[in-house]
């Protein structure tokens, strides 16, 4: 019987990196860790980093995914559930851009943004658009979180109170002007939604 214990996250020195992934010094133990390559590229060697780990399973393996926030983690996890779409593959996404970019691209449903990933196709790229579409209800309370801006979230309620999705409401949000009053900015938000 074999037991794989599931890493959340890490804390430690980076001792060692290369193009693909870094070695944290955990108490003494190294941890390899595959990360994106905004990590890598960035001024920590030799110096304490905080990872949010997915902890990736395969027969004859056990390999760990970091990332420097729980949003990036939760989109990662997120491109690895389309079908075809595998942690090396997803980790390469993140050298396109960080997390706002890519969800973007997938709202935009950019294919061209994707195909310039390593080992990852067109075919694979309408993929990621088509079924993470469908789960921007996720990464939109991702944007919220970030954004923290109270103004947009009563906007986004008003909407969806008129019985929009959430992503109807971010697209009608994001084609409004930034100035005027919540009711004016709301107003033209049913404007450009057809009510």
């Amino acid at each position: 019987m074999t037991i794989f214990i599931m890493i959340g996250s890490l804390k430690g020195k980076v001792d060692y990196k290369t193009g693909q992934y870094i070695i944290l010094d955990v108490s003494g133990v190294g941890f390899k860790v595959h990360t994106s390559a905004e990590i890598i590229s960035s001024d920590n060697l030799n110096k304490e980093l905080k990872l949010f780990v997915h902890t990736h399973v395969k027969d004859d393996a056990l390999d760990l995914y970091g990332f420097s926030s729980i949003e990036q983690l939760q989109l990662f996890e997120l491109l690895i559930s389309v079908s075809g779409v595998g942690p090396k593959t997803a980790i390469n996404v993140f050298a396109l851009g960080n997390a706002e970019k890519i969800k973007r691209a997938i709202a935009g449903g950019d294919i061209e943004f994707f195909t310039q990933a390593p080992r990852l196709g067109k075919k694979n790229a309408q993929k990621i658009i088509i079924e993470l579409r469908s789960k921007l209800g996720v990464l939109d309370e991702l944007d919220l979180k970030e954004e923290g801006n109270s103004e947009t979230k009563e906007i986004m309620e008003a909407l969806k109170t008129f019985g929009f999705e959430q992503n109807e409401a971010r697209e009608a949000l994001k084609s409004i002007d930034d100035g005027g009053t919540t009711s004016e900015k709301i107003r033209a938000a049913l404007k450009y939604l057809g009510k």
